[in-house]
């Protein structure tokens, strides 16, 4: 009796979220999938379509490439961050997640539009670089890859950051201080301690980069030039200039089925759920 109480008030607790998930998610995602693949009848003419060209192969291509290395780059930036952060004690370690905090309270779009002031030609970064070693020495970090991934990567650290230090908080300090008793060094401890028992957190870092990097829309907008195209951008082309709808559908399909594959991988590569295998002694 006390069971099926629990059950049921479990069940009135989830109800609004998932009513609200039916309306707002699944609702919207079959109708995109039925457009994508009904246009006056049942054809995946959509699809076939995007692969006679050369722009959309060209913009998938892109859309892996920079956000592999944006999820690299977050990913490494964020374990050193969270090492230096797990490290610290009391209101120290509370300024350090505080100041990896801020991006996270301001739009995206605000922090894109900041970086065009801060790597523009006349920037402070490259007004920085040019009184260091002269004029020939600029970098051209607007309207291109490079800027595009710095972008993503300000978006993306702090995402990357707290699963990692999560896991490096969990780890019992006992084991590094035994491993020196035995005389393990920083590296080997590192290695086969620190390393093994936080990959929990550096897969889920890994999975939310690169799940939001093959999404990202205003980043590459706004830092990006035309060969810059990623995904999002490629379905706003399709929806507000070429106006074929089927097309862009069929695009956001292919981009969900992309973050899918990649999760499904990465959740093989580690022998089923983050967290299943052990280290090694």
């Amino acid at each position: 009796m006390v069971s099926m109480l629990g059950k049921r008030h479990a069940a009135l607790l989830l109800a609004p979220a998932s009513l609200l998930l039916c309306v707002f998610f699944l609702y919207p995602l079959c109708v995109v999938a039925w457009k994508s693949v009904y246009s006056g009848g049942y054809t995946l003419a959509s699809y076939a379509s995007l692969f006679e060209g050369p722009l959309f192969a060209k913009v998938l291509a892109n859309t892996l490439k920079v956000s592999f290395i944006a999820t690299l780059l977050s990913t490494l930036g964020g374990y050193c961050l969270a090492v230096h952060i797990a490290r610290q004690n009391g209101a120290r370690r509370l300024i350090y997640l505080t100041l990896v905090m801020v991006p996270l309270w301001t739009s995206v779009l605000v922090k894109s539009f900041s970086l065009t002031v801060l790597l523009g030609d006349q920037g402070l970064l490259n007004r920085a670089i040019v009184s260091l070693f002269g004029e020939q020495a600029r970098i051209q970090m607007l309207f291109n890859g490079t800027g595009v991934i710095i972008g993503m990567i300000n978006y993306l650290l702090p995402f990357t950051v707290f699963p990692i230090l999560a896991s490096l908080l969990a780890v019992d300090p006992l084991l590094a201080r035994a491993a020196r008793l035995m005389g393990a060094g920083p590296i080997r401890i590192f290695l086969r301690i620190t390393l093994p028992l936080s990959m929990p957190g550096v897969m889920a870092a890994t999975l939310m980069a690169m799940t939001l990097s093959l999404g990202m829309f205003v980043t590459p907008a706004l830092l990006g030039g035309r060969q810059d195209m990623m995904m999002a951008n490629l379905v706003d082309l399709y929806t507000r200039q070429i106006l074929d709808w089927e097309g862009a559908s069929a695009i956001a399909m292919i981009l969900l089925a992309l973050s899918g594959a990649f999760i499904l991988l990465l959740l093989k590569t580690q022998g089923g759920a983050p967290g299943q295998k052990e280290p090694t002694a």
